[in-house]
């Protein structure tokens, strides 16, 4: 199944009853749930089977008869397996299994008898091995058969002819001396009818006849279809698991059904056997029907373990196994929970989530990195780069992910201590007041909780050396900060965590974040970071082409997120919310989409309350104060803001329409708009007017090229010689100039490079594509790899202008940006406006400002869009739903006239903005003829600027009702000013909201006008008009 059609969007959720919840069990009549059709043929197949073994000679005649019998009559096989398979496949595996025995007694032990049978074909599969029940081993055949059943079959949602399941255990033992029983698995792929059945309900609901497989049909009792279409109808209606116990009446059985969308998960099957094992369980039978609508199924006939001691009753551990099911559901894969160590699921998947934390957060730089810093000038390159190799080191050798893993695997007792320490502060209320206490509560009452320092002294004691110390310290301090998380929501897709900044060392992130979550699925990880209470930004999916780039990727995830978000707290000085960013890290070979949209659904789970039990019930809340996130589109998300704001507004969230930027839905697409393009525009033409310089006599060289939107509109809105440009999918360069008829073609085609006619190149020019290699360039130099060559190109050309559009962070750092000087010391680029977030670091910019490069930074030249998103922000704030319906949403493909109007006055503030921010750098820059580096020129604005409008928003000067009028007269677009009224504006606009836009255009208006060094004489003069109508330089 495609990536679209994962975990669609749900309709709104209906409350369910107190029955529906996980605390009460449906009670089913004591009747099959599926009807094994007799096989009449049976009598006369085992006649032939009888022939077929005897002729082969293996069995002594006078056993074969009493071997056939006993494999038909006594083992207890179900009629499935002898209506699907042929006579020779019979007969080979009683062979098989008469082998198998006398193997076994030349060992003396009929414990060793080892039964192993399967066959593998391209619609069905047989597995038969030998299963001590409630059991999972650890070696032999059953030890991978689930796990391999899984990748072979269960997981592969691409397909749309997926495979359904049958397994069953023998009800008889392999022969009279070995008691073992066997487990069949009969595979087989579904076959759903084209065109499907039509079903007509006055309801308009699914029926589950029309998506069935026939032969599930055929099986299926009533009672069956009738539980499964419930289970289909609410996995439906919401985005995460569905799960159900039934009990059987006059019988200890329990049947657990588990319905979910088609590759919400993997290796969910097999991980569910170690579940139920562990409380002591085992099932007499299992199945998994797909159904053709994406919708799979899973059903448990669950069954207690005779004579076991101090085995919890199946009443309780039954409901322990759905909630942990659940964790299962987030995290299938957890090397921590496996046969013999002992942990509980919430354990391990508490293990699991620390083990995450502690890659991320042990802190690898300490006091020796600090003193060497102390000691070093990092305005010195060659120190910065000193420090910058250090600092790598650090990350990459000190603690890997297999080095901490070992550490926690080794120290199950103190994982087990941390996890009470952390269920001790955040597992739910409401449980322990149940008149029945679940497992989980009663299991933590079995421990003597720690104090904070008498767990920090038991593991100081118990471990070996000071890394092992740091391991675990670090999982003390993820439990210490943690404010809020869905860990006991009972359905739920992956795990977040509302986390405290306050433990970021203060040596690697001088700046302290706001707030701060950590997500972790089975598919991914990822952050979300922002640095005030009100703030947005982009959604970034950094993807992965190998394990070596993962793992890079993976080791600095978080330093990236921290980066782009605090840059977007410098680029978001003009507008009311603060930066943030947010990073999401895919697994090798994951959906992309589907890793967004768990993303989007857990960090949902901490910022909407839970109103319906068994479902999503109220968590512990350690921070006290709701909060909002506004997400916006970045790398790989652009086409997702829709679905995220459309799935906030199915859960319930009143602030759907501003919770995303950039989507479809009423949104302002930066690229389609050119939005950001228009403040890096205003910077190349400022330096172009200041200079004096004709746009048609400069050479250019991009990064990004014509199928991204900063490169593309670069292409469309300049009229200059580029000379080349670098995409993910190649070099394109001609030192004359690339025919700008072409580049404009694939800007508006949104075509990389690659598709560039090769025919419109002068005998100069060339292509060199990623997957080339041996290319011999028209200079006559050899291109030996297309992919290491276009890593290295934007270090290898000379032009007079530079504006990188596109590129992964630090493209140019203090240890490559020597490349940019040739031997004689010149530049190759006189002019840089950076355009792509982070491109260049912080050491590379000042070290080319000092060779006279008029370098204008990301923050300062990047802002048109957060300006934009920001006003859509707005937007989505001050109307109501159905305003923003009738006005933002297109009609018949077209704008409305209000939409068209409000875009107008969004692309003219992004100008005005820019052009302001320019003009101020270059005075003050000028003033100071030239000995302060334009980079900490931006640097210094944008702090002036958001410590001026802290103190503004904590001030009284928002209080003064004309003056605050006068303001957002102004501030807020005419537009909507004019459709909406100013006063009906102040009242459904959130206060906080109206003090932060209040501030931030004051601040930001006043700054550009008497620059960072405006006095206190100059901000009286200031806020004198601020009341007045006349504009402020507006």
């Amino acid at each position: 199944m495609s990536d679209q059609s994962n975990l669609q969007v749900p309709a709104p959720p209906t409350a369910p009853s107190r029955s529906d919840s996980d605390s009460s069990t449906h009670k089913l009549q004591n009747l099959p749930g599926y009807i094994t059709p007799v096989f009449k043929g049976k009598e006369e197949q085992r006649a032939k089977v009888q022939a077929e073994v005897a002729s082969k000679g293996f069995i002594p005649r006078e056993l074969v008869a009493n071997e056939v019998t006993w494999f038909y009559s006594q083992l207890g096989i179900d009629d499935t397996y002898f209506s699907s398979e042929s006579v020779p496949v019979i007969s080979d595996h009683i062979i098989a299994l008469f082998g198998a025995k006398v193997l076994a007694y030349t060992k003396h032990d009929p414990t060793k008898l080892v039964i192993d049978l399967e066959k593998i074909d391209e619609d069905r599969a047989v597995f038969i091995h030998t299963s001590p029940p409630g059991q999972t081993s650890t070696q032999g055949p059953g030890a991978t058969c689930e796990s391999r059943i899984d990748a072979l079959f269960l997981d592969n949602v691409k397909s749309d002819q997926p495979f359904r399941l049958e397994t069953y255990r023998s009800q008889g033992s392999i022969s009279v001396t070995a008691s073992q029983q066997l487990r069949c698995y009969f595979v087989n792929k579904c076959k759903f009818p084209s065109p499907p059945p039509t079903f007509t309900r006055t309801d308009g609901k699914t029926d589950i006849r029309a998506v069935s497989d026939p032969v599930f049909l055929e099986k299926a009792s009533e009672n069956t279809l009738e539980v499964y279409q419930k289970i289909l109808w609410n996995v439906e209606s919401r985005y995460g698991p569905v799960m159900e116990v039934f009990e059987v009446e006059g019988s200890r059985e329990k049947r657990l059904v588990i319905g979910y969308k088609r590759g919400g998960t993997s290796k969910f099957f097999s991980a569910l056997s170690n579940l139920y094992h562990f409380y002591s369980l085992y099932s007499a039978r299992k199945y998994v029907e797909q159904f053709s609508n994406g919708i799979t199924i899973i059903s448990l006939y669950l069954n207690p373990l005779p004579n076991v001691k101090d085995a919890p009753p199946i009443e309780n551990s039954i409901h322990q196994i759905m909630k942990e099911a659940s964790l299962l559901y987030c995290l299938p894969d957890n090397s921590f929970f496996t046969p013999g160590n002992g942990h509980a699921v919430q354990e391990a998947t508490y293990a699991y989530c620390g083990w995450i934390f502690a890659q991320h957060f042990c802190n690898r730089l300490g006091t020796s990195y600090l003193a060497l810093k102390n000691l070093l000038d990092e305005s010195n390159p060659n120190h910065a780069e000193v420090l910058n190799d250090i600092k790598r080191r650090f990350r990459e050798e000190t603690f890997t992910r297999e080095y901490i893993e070992q550490i926690l695997q080794a120290h199950p007792e103190l994982i087990r201590l941390l996890y009470v320490n952390f269920a001790m502060s955040q597992y739910p209320e409401s449980e322990s007041a149940q008149l029945m206490p679940t497992l989980s509560y009663q299991r933590l009452q079995t421990f003597q909780p720690l104090s904070d320092k008498d767990l920090y002294e038991k593991i100081r004691k118990t471990v070996s050396n000071k890394h092992e110390l740091q391991v675990l310290e670090a999982l003390l301090i993820f439990n210490k900060n943690v404010l809020r998380t869905n860990f006991y929501q009972p359905t739920k897709v992956a795990l977040s965590f509302r986390l405290s900044p306050a433990f970021l060392p203060e040596v690697e992130y001088p700046q302290k974040p706001h707030g701060m979550f950590i997500v972790i699925g089975n598919e991914f990880r990822g952050f979300h970071l922002r640095f005030r209470d009100v703030a947005r930004g982009g959604i970034r999916i950094v993807m992965s082409r190998n394990r070596e780039n993962y793992s890079i990727n993976q080791r600095m995830l978080f330093d990236e997120n921290y980066g782009l978000a605090w840059t977007q707290t410098l680029k978001n000085k003009d507008i009311p919310e603060g930066g943030a960013k947010g990073t999401i890290l895919p697994s090798l070979g994951a959906s992309p989409r589907l890793c967004f949209e768990k993303y989007v659904d857990s960090i949902l789970d901490l910022l909407i309350p839970g109103q319906s039990p068994g479902i999503k019930e109220r968590l512990v809340d350690l921070y006290g104060k709701p909060e909002l996130l506004f997400f916006g589109p970045d790398e790989g998300t652009a086409d997702l803001m829709d679905w995220a704001a459309t799935h906030a507004r199915n859960r319930g969230a009143e602030w759907w329409k501003s919770f995303t930027t950039g989507k479809l839905l009423g949104g302002v697409p930066h690229d389609t708009y050119g939005m950001t393009s228009l403040s890096i525009r205003q910077y190349v033409l400022g330096l172009y007017k200041q200079l004096g310089l004709r746009e048609k006599d400069i050479t250019k060289v991009q990064t990004g090229g014509p199928d991204g939107d900063l490169g593309s509109n670069e292409i469309l809105l300049s009229h200059d010689k580029t000379i080349a440009v670098i995409d993910g999918s190649g070099v394109l360069a001609d030192p004359v100039g690339i025919n700008r008829e072409e580049l404009v073609r694939l800007a508006k085609a949104r075509k990389p490079v690659s598709h560039f006619d090769k025919s419109r190149l002068s005998k100069d020019g060339y292509l060199v594509k990623v997957e080339d290699q041996d290319v011999k360039l028209p200079s006559g130099e050899t291109v030996l790899d297309g992919t290491d060559f276009r890593n290295s190109a934007h270090l290898r050309f000379k032009a007079d202008l530079f504006v990188p559009c596109g590129g992964r962070p630090e493209a140019v750092n203090i240890s490559n940006v020597a490349a940019l000087i040739d031997a004689e010391g010149k530049p190759h680029y006189s002019y840089v406006a950076e355009g792509a977030n982070l491109f260049f670091s912080q050491q590379a910019r000042l070290h080319l400002e000092q060779r006279k490069v008029i370098l204008f930074k990301d923050s300062s030249t990047n802002k048109g869009g957060v300006t934009s998103s920001s006003l859509e922000v707005l937007a989505g704030l001050a109307l109501t739903t159905e305003e923003y319906l009738d006005l933002m949403i297109f009609k018949d493909g077209k704008p409305t006239e209000f939409y068209q109007s409000y875009v107008k006055d969004i692309q003219e503030r992004i100008g005005e903005n820019a052009a302001a921010e320019f003009y101020c750098i270059w005075k003050e820059h000028a003033r100071l003829s030239g000995a302060k580096p334009r980079t900490i020129i931006s640097d210094e604005l944008s702090n002036t600027l958001n410590n001026l409008q802290a103190e503004l928003e904590s001030s009284d000067l928002f209080d003064d009702l004309p003056s605050r009028k006068g303001v957002l007269r102004r501030a807020i677009p005419k537009t909507l000013v004019d459709k909406v009224g100013l006063d009906e504006l102040l009242r459904r606009l959130p206060e906080p909201y109206q003090k932060a836009l209040f501030s931030s255009w004051v601040a930001s208006r006043f700054i550009y006008k008497y620059g960072v060094h405006g006095s206190s004489v100059d901000f009286f003069h200031f806020a004198r008009e601020l009341a007045s109508d006349r504009s402020v330089n507006r």
